[in-house]
């Protein structure tokens, strides 16, 4: 059994039950919050509450006791499926992998034996892998986007997974994002640091908000390529972004929000084809991830080229640059697949200046 008792803050007053549970607990769905509520394993104020849409208040005390529901050893709840994953570090229990376009991470309605999930159970087997965000996600420690590209982390034991975890709680991930958006970003670097909440008019959908309910969001970013607008464009640019947080749609909600949608993206973004360089997917893609070993302290720094459909969108532009900025010119030949820029890239101090000083 695991107990864990949590306090509504500002945030939480007045959110449904559901909702606020699936924001605090990581790696709890609305639905599997739901369950918790409907099987009595939710305490409120010292009363067990199995009402869903209960409102809360600033203030409320809420207990949540969750129980293990590990299988025996060599079984799993969920199926393993034969996904090739472009592993690029696996040692102990930490494990980086590159994730192609078109993957989800992990089960959800529609998706239930094709993720990420199913594919690193097939891999490295149920039981060897950390279980801490439930049976339905193993081993995983983040989520990317299912048309995201890109590096992101992997747990093979809970222990690997609670401390990876803790990286991207205190902000210790290093976690960069190659983004080309529409429009001319004037500023060489920016803060964007509004705070985002689910939309009430669709569910689907986040908003950038300064209200009650959105939770705290800051992305920064750094431009590294311009190009001039077209006939039936505004021109675009090309960014580096960087999560201090890792809320869902976080850099495509900012960049909409700065009137900088992330090119091809169909939520976000603009519908005409013409204005997405004959994208169907957003150009998002996790191109560097650093961070600290937590198992042996070793300093790691791994970087991904651009996949072909994304390459082929900036080959488009290439007539239209305006040049590159000093970080752009560092960055964009490895970003691009130059094999010596990308393993100068991954060495020490290469880190962008924050624009948060």
């Amino acid at each position: 059994m695991a107990v864990r008792e949590l306090l509504v803050d500002e945030l939480g007053s007045g959110e449904r039950l559901d909702v606020w549970l699936a924001n605090e607990l990581e790696g709890v769905s609305r639905t599997a919050a739901q369950r918790l509520i409907g099987s009595g394993a939710v305490i409120l104020n010292g009363a067990a509450c199995t009402s869903k849409s209960c409102r809360l208040e600033l203030g409320d005390r809420v207990l949540v006791t969750r129980e293990e529901e590990r299988q025996a050893e060599g079984e799993s709840s969920l199926a393993g499926s034969a996904i090739p994953l472009d592993v690029r570090y696996e040692r102990g229990g930490v494990v980086v992998l590159s994730k192609q376009a078109g993957l989800v991470c992990h089960p959800s309605p529609g998706h239930e034996d094709d993720t990420l999930a199913n594919a690193l159970v097939a891999r490295y087997g149920a039981a060897h892998l950390g279980h801490l965000q439930g049976d339905e996600r193993p081993g995983i420690v983040h989520r990317l986007d299912r048309d995201t590209t890109g590096l992101m982390l992997a747990a093979r034991s809970d222990e690997a997974q609670g401390a990876l975890q803790d990286l991207i709680r205190l902000r210790e991930l290093d976690r960069r994002y190659a983004v080309l958006v529409q429009g001319y970003v004037a500023p060489e670097t920016g803060l964007i640091d509004v705070g985002i909440a689910r939309s009430r008019r669709d569910r689907q959908r986040m908003v950038a908000s300064d209200g009650e309910r959105a939770r705290e969001a800051i992305t920064t970013f750094t431009t590294l390529e311009r190009f001039e607008a077209g006939a039936t464009d505004d021109g675009f640019s090309l960014l580096e972004c960087h999560l201090y947080t890792g809320r869902t749609h976080q850099i495509r909600v900012h960049m909409a929000h700065i009137n900088h949608p992330v090119v091809g993206d169909p939520v976000y973004g603009q519908g005409d084809a013409r204005k997405n360089l004959g994208l169907t997917r957003q150009f998002l893609h996790s191109w560097r991830l650093s961070f600290d070993n937590p198992e042996t302290g070793e300093r790691l720094s791994f970087a991904d080229a651009l996949p072909h459909d994304l390459q082929g969108a900036l080959d488009l532009l290439a007539d239209r640059s305006l040049g590159r900025t000093e970080r752009g010119a560092l960055l964009v030949p490895a970003l691009t697949g130059d094999a010596a820029a990308l393993e100068e890239v991954v060495a020490p101090g290469l880190e962008a200046k924050d624009p948060r000083v």
